[in-house]
């Protein structure tokens, strides 16, 4: 097993710890290189020793004062770095640190550094998965449906830039902060998301560490910017997705979709401050952003008892407003699910259809056209698309649901 490879190996909730020791390593030693790769040594060392030890009373203080070690050897081992002087204030600096930014989190300074505008946006996300997410490289790969080689060519640029460029490890001040928001909630919402439906085969389908992680950090961004309307919707659409978490997976693995969820189970005191968080961003009387929408969507699902209670023409209306704002072809898939509800499955295909072009690799998109098939009792199209939508699913509890529908087609 590489090192590069040990975050898999850990139990989640020692996995949750990733962020923080690589956050520590690169904090001290400005080189996110030797953060990385001396968390991923701490973490083979931990997988050799704590079955045979045990775990230690403080996982996390364990691992980054391994980890710690393991950069300073490193750095001694290396001869020819051109800066010794730095060298040596790097192993005995004991000066004043530099300023942090407004708030002292040490995962949201390197979420900042991932997210920096130097880097191109799907660089910033990769990166932020691998040293907050600590997903594999081979797990981002599958999630941006590309090489693994060419991923880990991507991420190893990325740190070479932020290098290169001196990228500072920080908060940014209060005033370059709302410029610099925007891209740091869109890689939150995409870790979010890996998390809620995780792509890796030898994961757990939910991965909650990511999911927590995401929300935490997104209540941390709200206090430095209470006023802004995406953060807290961004924070109202996890809350309300993370609100329906014990209902989505069932006992044997399988995905439980929303109409098939025990609404039972769904967590009322997320769903209320979720739709505080909406009632508030609809009180201010601005034009709402991407997340807000979403947020008020889901906040319409939450409220109702029952799936036939659902007030879908309001859904509807909402994507309308959705699609203008983000004329995704995402969004306009989303759309048509609702659609069906409202004008029946056959006007939906035929929305779904038109976005084939842009959605081909796009598991959701077959597995959308499978449903909707099935509705209209074209049973050997349908089976063809639930094939599509397997072979490029990576969440294995979806895939086990896909799998149960397409049985029950028959042959």
């Amino acid at each position: 097993m590489s090192a590069t490879d040990v975050p898999a190996a850990i139990t989640a909730a020692h996995r949750s710890e990733w962020a923080r020791v690589v956050a520590a390593l690169a904090r001290r030693f400005g080189d996110l290189d030797i953060a990385e790769e001396a968390a991923a040594e701490a973490w083979a060392t931990a997988v050799e020793r704590w079955p045979a030890d045990g775990v230690p009373p403080n996982p996390g203080a364990w691992l980054t004062t391994t980890a710690t070690r393991k950069a300073i050897d490193r750095i001694r081992r290396e001869n020819k770095r051109d800066d010794k002087h730095r060298e040596a204030l790097i192993l005995y600096d004991d000066g004043a640190p530099e300023p942090t930014g407004p708030i002292d989190d040490e995962r949201l300074r390197l979420i900042f550094t991932c997210c920096h505008p130097a880097l191109a946006p799907q660089t910033r996300v990769a990166l932020t998965l691998r040293l907050v997410g600590g997903l594999t490289v081979a797990e981002i790969a599958r999630a941006f449906l590309v090489q693994e080689s060419t991923m880990g060519q991507r991420i190893t640029r990325a740190k070479a830039k932020i290098a290169q460029a001196r990228i500072p490890y920080r908060v940014p001040s209060a005033e370059d902060l709302p410029a610099r928001v925007a891209g740091v909630l869109a890689v939150l919402f995409l870790v979010y998301n890996e998390g809620y439906l995780a792509t890796g085969p030898d994961t757990d389908p939910v991965r909650r560490d990511l999911t927590s992680e995401a929300i935490r950090l997104t209540r941390l961004i709200r206090a430095l910017l209470p006023d802004d309307g995406e953060v807290a919707g961004l924070l109202a659409l996890m809350l309300l997705t993370e609100s329906r978490h014990a209902a989505r997976v069932s006992a044997t693995g399988e995905l439980v979709t929303l109409d098939e969820q025990d609404r039972g189970s769904w967590d009322t005191d997320l769903i209320a401050e979720g739709h505080r968080l909406v009632r508030e961003r609809l009180a201010a009387r601005v034009a709402p952003g991407r997340y807000q929408i979403l947020a008020a969507i889901n906040a319409v699902h939450t409220s109702a008892r029952d799936i036939r209670d659902t007030d879908w023409s309001q859904i509807v209306a909402l994507y309308d407003q959705l699609v203008h704002v983000d004329p995704s072809p995402i969004v306009v898939l989303n759309r048509a699910i609702a659609v069906a509800e409202l004008d029946g499955p056959d006007v939906a295909l035929a929305a779904a259809d038109r976005l084939d072009g842009a959605l081909a690799g796009y598991h959701a998109y077959h597995a959308t056209r499978a449903d909707l098939l099935r509705r209209l009792g074209r049973g050997p199209e349908a089976r063809a698309a639930y094939d599509r939508a397997i072979a490029l699913a990576g969440n294995t509890a979806e895939i086990a649901y896909l799998s149960r529908r397409r049985d029950q087609l028959g042959r």
